[in-house]
C-alpha cells in the first residue's frame, strides 16, 4: 500500500507511537497483534510512519521561518526560575558510505531544554538539589546551522526569555561551543562536571599507565583540585606530565599518551572559565549532563541499530517522532488530539 493509504487519526496516532519507539519490523508485528491484521509487514509500517514523521518536521521547519521572520513562538504562563539548555550529538548509520571515510556512520544532533528548581547551594550533604522538572527535545541530522535555529525556537518556547537564569551544559565539543555562543546569551556555560572529570582520568593514565597506583594517586588529587574550581592548578599539572612526555609526533595515533596529554592542556585551558564548579554549586545550578546523556540515548535507542540504515529524509522524520513521543510536556497529547491522519 502507498504511504497515502487512509488511516482514521487514531490508528495514525498508534502507529507513529510504534514508529517512534521501535524498528518497523518490531512495530509492525506489535500492530498486527493488537489489531488482529495478517500481512502488515516493517515496509509498510516505514512508509506510513515516515510519512507521518515529515508532517512534524515540516511544522518544525515553518516555525524555524517563521522565528527568522520575526514571530516568535508562543511562551510558557509562568517564569522558569532556572532553564538549562543541553546538548549533544548521537549516532546513526545512513545508506551510503561517506566517499572519504567509507564508512556509513553519521551524527544526529540532540536538544533538550530543562526547567529546574535551583539548589539551595554549596556543599552540604543535606542541602537540596537542583531538581529537574520538564523537559523537552529537538533532534536532527542537519548540519549546526539549522540545529542551531531549531534549538533557539525550543529554548524560546519553554521559557529562555522569561528564565530568571539560563545556562548552558555541554561537553565542549567543537560545535557545541560556537552554537551556544551564537544563539544564547546565557549566565554561565558550563563544562559537565562527569567530562571534565573523565578528560583527567584520560590524562592520568596517560601519563602513568592504566590501573596503576601513580594514576590512580595523580588522578584522585587532579579531581579535588578541579572540583575545588582550582582550574589554572589542574592545567599546570597537565601541562607538567606532557612535557615530560615531550610533544606528540605526527605518526602518534589518537590515543597515544603524548597525543592525549597535549590535547587536554589545551581542553582544559579553552574551557577554564566553564569549570567554576564551586560558584555553581553555591548557586544551587546542575553541574551535570545526565539529562542530555540520557536525550541522545533516547534517540539512539531507535536510530542506532547496527542493522538500521537511513536516507537523510526517513531518519529526519524518524527522529521527530521520537523526540516528539519522549518530551514531558505533553506535546504528542496535543499533537494529535485535533489532526487529520495525512496532510497533502
Amino acid at each position: 500500500m502507498p504511504a497515502q493509504a487512509p488511516l482514521t487519526p487514531r490508528a495514525a496516532e498508534r502507529l507513529a507511537r510504534e514508529a517512534a519507539v521501535q524498528s518497523f519490523d518490531n512495530a509492525a508485528r506489535a500492530l498486527c497483534i493488537d489489531w488482529c491484521l495478517e500481512g502488515l509487514d516493517g515496509k509498510q509500517v516505514q512508509r506510513w510512519g515516515e510519512a507521518l514523521g515529515r508532517v512534524l518536521v515540516a511544522e518544525r521547519d515553518a516555525e524555524v521561518l517563521a522565528y527568522r521572520e520575526g514571530r516568535r513562538p508562543r511562551c510558557p504562563a509562568n517564569e522558569p526560575p532556572l532553564l538549562v539548555v543541553g546538548m549533544d550529538g548521537g549516532r546513526y548509520q545512513g545508506r551510503q558510505k561517506n566517499p572519504q571515510t567509507q564508512s556509513r556512520w553519521r551524527e544526529d544532533k540532540v536538544l533538550n531544554v530543562t526547567t529546574y528548581i535551583p539548589g539551595d547551594g554549596g556543599d552540604d550533604p543535606n542541602a537540596r538539589r537542583p531538581k529537574p522538572l520538564v523537559t523537552t527535545y529537538v533532534a536532527t541530522a542537519r548540519d549546526a546551522h539549522a540545529f542551531g535555529q531549531m534549538a533557539r525556537v525550543e529554548a524560546e518556547r519553554r521559557g529562555l526569555r522569561q528564565a530568571d537564569v539560563v545556562i548552558g551544559m555541554g561537553d565542549g565539543g567543537n560545535w557545541i561551543d560556537p552554537l551556544l555562543e551564537r544563539e544564547f546569551r546565557l549566565q554561565a556555560r558550563i563544562i559537565d562536571w562527569c567530562h571534565a572529570s573523565e578528560h583527567l582520568w584520560d590524562c592520568a593514565k596517560a601519563a602513568f599507565g592504566p590501573d596503576t597506583p601513580e594514576a590512580a594517586i595523580w588522578g584522585e588529587r587532579a579531581e579535588a583540585l578541579l572540583w575545588d574550581g582550582r582550574v589554572q592548578e589542574v592545567i599546570a599539572a597537565v601541562t607538567e606530565e606532557s612535557e615530560r612526555l615531550g610533544q606528540p609526533l605526527d605518526k602518534d595515533p589518537p590515543q597515544h599518551p603524548r597525543r592525549v596529554l597535549h590535547q587536554n592542556v589545551g581542553y582544559f585551558t579553552k574551557h577554564e572559565k566553564h569549570m567554576n564548579y564551586p560558584e555553581y554549586r553555591r548557586k544551587g545550578w546542575p553541574i551535570g549532563s545526565g539529562v542530555t546523556e540520557a536525550a541522545v540515548k533516547q534517540c539512539n535507542k531507535r536510530v542506532k541499530g547496527t542493522e538500521q540504515f537511513w536516507t537523510e529524509g526517513g531518519v529526519e522524520a524518524i527522529l521527530a517522532l521520537r523526540v516528539t513521543w519522549i518530551s514531558q510536556d505533553r506535546r504528542w497529547e496535543r499533537c494529535w488530539a485535533n489532526r487529520p491522519a495525512y496532510v497533502n
